[in-house]
């Protein structure tokens, strides 16, 4: 068999174009995952800010001395978006990538109410100040996810252990109102989301495929946008009740 020199570098150009595609593409998935995740946090704020300084407030909130507490409607407000996760979870097969679009943008909007709250309990000052704070913890960790070469699967379930136990005593402590198992879940669900932040990055990389159509490709892209922007709201809800300053 002769050496052919030209078919090699043939070969050796169609990979490198071949992994050109796949590098363009990735990016491209990616910069659509992170404006799915930006465009809900910024309906989230917009439904915050509305509610929290116009009459729609008392739709949702009695306010008083003690500071703000939830009407019926309120409670309906604040657990509807779980409703919302369910329904994207369970029906990505089902749903049209239009009717996926549409659920994540109202399930973003609703979410303002849960937002608006801490609005209501904490300077403006300290809410801005915290943001900032959450968003350079979260693009440095998202970055670090995304980069990294350690496989980052193995802590995942070490991760969610830790998610549901946050959950776990986040419901026994609205019976035993205890301050020091509230700061206790605050500093490790910082801990859990800021983990939770690098893995899912990498786990959405990692769900990309150059033959994907469009619309499945779109449906990936809201999915991983979801779980980006409930570690953002998580990390930022938490920072808050450790660092935030409460309205006199």
């Amino acid at each position: 068999m002769s050496y052919d020199p030209t078919n090699r570098w043939s070969a050796s150009a169609n990979a490198s174009i071949s992994q050109v595609g796949v590098d363009v593409g990735l990016r491209n998935y990616m910069l659509r995952v992170y404006n799915y995740m930006a465009g809900g946090l910024a309906i989230t704020g917009v439904a915050a800010y509305v509610i929290a300084n116009t009459s729609l407030i008392n739709l949702f909130f009695q306010v008083g001395a003690r500071g703000a507490t939830l009407t019926g409607l309120g409670y309906i407000g604040v657990f509807a978006p779980l409703a919302f996760v369910l329904v994207l979870s369970f029906g990505v097969q089902r749903m049209s990538l239009g009717a996926m679009q549409a659920v994540f943008w109202s399930y973003a909007a609703v979410m303002g109410i849960s937002v608006s709250q801490i609005l209501l309990l904490f300077t403006g000052e300290s809410v801005a100040r915290v943001f900032f704070i959450t968003a350079a913890t979260f693009l440095g960790m998202s970055l670090w996810g995304y980069t990294t070469r350690t496989d980052l699967s193995r802590f995942g379930s070490f991760l969610m252990m830790g998610l549901i136990g946050i959950i776990i005593a986040g419901l026994v402590n609205i019976f035993v109102g205890s301050s020091a198992i509230q700061f206790a879940i605050s500093v490790i669900g910082v801990l859990v989301f800021v983990g939770l932040t690098a893995w899912d990055t990498q786990r959405i990389k990692e769900m990309y495929w150059e033959g994907d159509t469009a619309v499945i490709a779109g449906k990936k892209a809201i999915m991983g946008a979801l779980s980006l922007y409930l570690d953002f709201i998580n990390l930022f809800m938490l920072l808050m009740q450790l660092m935030g300053n409460r309205r006199d």
